[in-house]
Order: C-alpha cells, then structure tokens, then sequence
C-alpha cells in the first residue's frame, strides 16, 4: 500500500507486537481514549467532546490506536463507532510475563507465607 493509500481514512495498515501497542499506551491522551471505549462503542465526536484538543488531533490518535491493533472500527452510517480490542494487550502481557517470572514467584512465595503465618497465630491459644 502506498504512503498516500494508508493516509486515507478507511485504509489503516496494522503495526503488531507489543512494540506497536506500547508506543500507542505512551500517551495519556490514547490510554484516556481507551478507557472510554473499555466497555462500549463509542463515535468519533463522542469521544473527541472528552478533551480540550482538536477533532483532527483525535482522530490521529484514534488511527494510532486502530494502527497498533488496539481499536475496531465500525461504520454506521456516516459514524465512525470504535471499540477497544482487548485481545490486542496480550502481546504486552506476554511481554511483562517474561520479564517478571522471578518477581511474580517471589510475590506468590510471600502471600503463602503470610497466609501461612496467619493460620498458625490463629492455631495458638
């Protein structure tokens, strides 16, 4: 696809892996976007009227996001209704995962010891 095709709305080319999903998590703007589209659709101008920047700055942002995978689009009409992804995180997950095994072994050992040490303070009179 060419460079002038993939600016045109409608023909968003897709970036994968956490690379993609963590640059588009680096700003607060886009992290804002998705939490307002978590749980429902949302159009355009419904999103843009939560923040004090231009329609055409959100409506860059909202490409970043469906370029990193992390949105869905759907035309209704003449609206433009967007829907987070949530299967796109799990690159990031996968990613965190590895990088944190000892740490989250570590945790669990903890909690079994506390849970442990509470168990026996209850068994003594």
């Amino acid at each position: 696809m060419s460079d002038t095709q993939a600016n045109r709305p409608g023909n968003v080319e897709h970036e994968s892996g956490p690379d993609a999903v963590l640059r588009a998590l680096a700003d607060p703007h886009r992290r804002q976007m998705l939490e307002l589209v978590r749980s429902h659709e949302l159009a355009a101008g419904q999103i843009a009227a939560h923040f004090d920047i231009t329609q055409q700055a959100v409506s860059q942002h909202l490409r970043l996001l469906m370029r990193a995978g992390l949105l869905s689009e759907r035309r209704e009409g003449t609206r433009r209704l967007y829907a987070l992804r949530p299967e796109s995180l799990e690159p990031v997950r996968t990613v965190l995962a590895d990088l944190w095994p000892d740490a989250l072994l570590r945790l669990k050992q903890v909690v079994e010891q506390n849970k442990n040490q509470k168990k026996e303070e209850r068994k003594r009179p």
